[in-house]
């Protein structure tokens, strides 16, 4: 049996944890946005090129389900990448109802520049790897079972 968290009477800004989340995803993006700058991306975007390092091609479904994304707000992120030359998106030779997103060239070229960015930024965070490493687990497992709520 978990143990059910007591909750205040008189619940204030600073009792709430998603406020807590939102602040420090917000500065995130802010201390990332420099960096990003000098790769002319923007924080979202740096995200998918994250997960097309790592793929090279997959489909628009397949990438959102890793980002946590819908197609909705995945669709534009691709079109302003691919205008930036770093991805293409065409529909699969199996299955014409698939969009695939595959790196260009000069999106794989980037990731030599972007190698950097993460180790830039724990730099500036006095933070010991293992209690960074700790922080992560929770909020995957947060966003497990909010996830789950749906």
């Amino acid at each position: 049996m978990s143990d059910t968290p007591q909750i205040p009477a008189n619940i204030t800004l600073d009792d709430m944890i998603c406020f807590s989340l939102y602040s420090a995803s917000n500065a995130m993006i802010r201390a990332y946005r420099p960096m990003l700058d000098a790769l002319n991306l923007t924080y979202p975007q740096y995200l998918v090129m994250l997960v097309m390092w790592e793929k090279q091609c997959l489909s628009v479904k397949a990438l959102g389900e890793q980002l946590h994304l819908d197609s909705g707000t995945l669709t534009p992120l691709l079109k302003r990448l691919e205008s930036k030359g770093l991805v293409s998106r065409r529909r699969s030779e199996t299955d014409e109802r698939v969009r695939e997103i595959s790196l260009t060239e000069e999106g794989k070229a980037m990731q030599q520049h972007a190698t950097e960015v993460p180790a830039s930024l724990l730099c500036k965070v006095d933070i010991p790897m293992e209690s960074l490493k700790a922080l992560k687990a929770t909020c995957d497992t947060l966003y497990a079972q909010l996830s789950a709520l749906k």
